[in-house]
């Protein structure tokens, strides 16, 4: 197998993509997909995050890494079947496979929970180094767990800075501060971003009184090192539950030895 031949099998086609789909992808940087999650399946993720976060308590995020003013979860592959949809949507697949145009494998599953009052961060990429247009490396994607509104601190992204280059820090006194060009990624619980992962991009501020929680399905060139190492984290019960096509996306595929964290063998796995 082949990722061609994951990509047919999650139900990836010539056609998933229209020519708007490409434009915007290529020259925004990112594309918005509308009901990726029925509202039903966004309520229920959005309340397993939040379970998942009064389990683990304080190691709640260890996997990846903590943040303040935000709850972090990290290893969402094995904490619940209801999350594969964000490694096997078929056009979520398809905009990977035409950023990277290569070979890829997902590197992390993740949600972050921006706090009422919290959650401002400054333009960043998600690639430790600049790289050039149409050297892409990374995607992201960002799962609506709950509407995205301008109050709750929706993720900022500025269009086109995929193309430039260079780190916002290069080019701004403060990251942290608003762009002339950023623009804000709202809509409903469901909605879904596929986002290329060197354009400038943040979460804002939660101003509202409530929790605002996102899935983030993390994506990288194959050859490169996974942001979490899913061959360390598969659990036996994950990987007899996924598709070969799955396995192969998540880089697993052929796994004998499995050999949890031991951070993680503490938890029982009852509680996922």
């Amino acid at each position: 197998m082949d990722i061609n031949d994951a990509l047919g099998a999650c139900g990836v086609l010539d056609d998933t993509l229209s020519d708007a789909d490409i434009k915007s992808l290529d020259e925004g940087g990112f594309l918005r997909i509308d009901e990726a999650l029925t509202p039903a399946r966004a309520a229920a993720m959005r309340d397993r995050v939040e379970e998942l976060a009064r389990i683990e308590g304080d190691d709640a995020g260890i996997e990846v890494h903590k943040e303040e003013g935000t709850d972090r979860l990290g290893d969402l592959v094995n904490k619940d079947p209801m999350f594969d949809i964000c490694f096997t949507h078929s056009k979520v697949l398809a905009c990977v496979s035409h950023i990277i145009a290569g070979e890829f494998s997902m590197g992390a599953l993740n949600a972050r929970n921006a706090l009422p009052g919290r959650g401002h961060q400054a333009l960043h990429t998600d690639s430790s180094n600049p790289v050039a247009p149409g050297e892409y490396q990374f995607v992201n994607s960002i799962w609506f767990l709950v509407d995205f509104t301008e109050e709750n601190g929706p993720t900022r992204i500025v269009p086109g800075s995929h193309r430039l280059g260079k780190f916002a820090e290069d080019m701004m006194d403060d990251p942290k501060d608003p762009h002339p060009d950023e623009i804000h990624l709202t809509g409903r619980a469901g909605t879904a971003y596929v986002m290329n992962a060197h354009a400038w991009h943040s979460g804002t501020q939660n101003n509202s009184s409530a929790n605002r929680p996102a899935a983030f399905a993390f994506f990288g060139r194959r050859d490169l090192p996974q942001y979490i190492n899913q061959r360390k984290y598969i659990r036996p019960e994950t990987y007899e539950r996924l598709s070969e096509a799955a396995r192969y996306i998540l880089d697993v595929q052929g796994t004998t030895e499995f050999s949890p964290p031991d951070f993680d063998r503490a938890r029982a796995s009852s509680e996922y």
